[in-house]
């Protein structure tokens, strides 16, 4: 059974999708299934995989409007070991569907797609949009973990206490098994006083459990590889961020 994790945080600008894009190569690097979903209705991470997300034939917006199933959505082999259900803006129609909805399980309807084939693939990991809203509650609701870049810069903090509270409600009244696996330090530049303030500023509000020991650098190569549409791993895969990338990959996979 795959584990399905979201990487999820209120700020945009903060490395979601790189995350979310790199983690899952790396893991496929180390011959692991992935699934990745796209949820962002901007669709960075389709495009960030090489994929035209304006000439797509179906979406997650199809996939939780019942227009398609899973296997209908799912692009294969975007890389090596890797498929994708792709979005774009059509997804940003999701949130006005619900607002007239009374389906006791709006909450639930990505969830019970994704359950179709979790068992194929050894990870499933999904790109939260950068606020929480409908489509974030239905990733949450549909995971078993969360992953929280932080983007070592001011103001790193806000909102992460939003995003607990959100976390452990949807665990008590959705989501029981929902844990959240770690924060990721991202865009870290040892040279400055300000990223090595804010990784122990939240080494000294958080448990360290919840923190992991990898810390992804800020990278030019890290910045252009979306827009040739890879990853680090393929793009520049002797690079820094393409080591710290299969570092973080090494902690996710040891973690329960």
């Amino acid at each position: 059974m795959g584990k399905i994790i979201a990487v999820a945080n209120n700020k945009g600008g903060v490395g979601k999708t790189s995350t979310a894009i790199n983690l899952g190569a790396a893991l496929a690097e180390k011959g692991k299934t992935i699934l990745m979903v796209d949820s962002d209705p901007q669709g960075n991470a389709t495009s960030g995989l090489g994929l035209d997300k304006n000439n797509l034939d179906y979406t997650l917006y199809d996939l939780l409007l019942g227009e398609a199933n899973a296997q209908d959505c799912i692009i294969k082999d975007v890389a090596e070991n890797m498929s994708l259900i792709p979005a774009n803006m059509d997804l940003s129609g999701f949130e006005i569907d619900l607002l007239d909805s009374v389906d006791d399980r709006r909450q639930y309807l990505l969830k019970d797609e994704i359950d179709y084939v979790k068992d194929q693939y050894d990870y499933i990991i999904i790109d939260c949009p950068p606020a929480v809203n409908q489509m974030t509650i239905n990733v949450l609701t549909a995971s078993d973990a969360v992953i929280v870049p932080i983007q070592c810069e001011y103001f790193a903090l806000e909102g992460l206490t939003q995003l607990i509270e959100t976390i452990t409600k949807i665990k008590e009244r959705l989501n029981e098994k929902l844990t959240i696996d770690g924060v990721v330090f991202t865009m870290y530049d040892s040279r400055t006083n300000l990223s090595n303030q804010v990784v122990q500023d939240v080494r000294d509000n958080l448990p360290g459990e919840m923190i992991y020991n990898t810390i992804i650098p800020r990278s030019v190569r890290l910045a252009e590889a979306p827009s040739y549409g890879q990853s680090i791993l393929v793009y520049d895969p002797k690079s820094t961020g393409a080591e710290a990338y299969r570092a973080l990959a090494e902690e996710v996979m040891h973690k329960k």
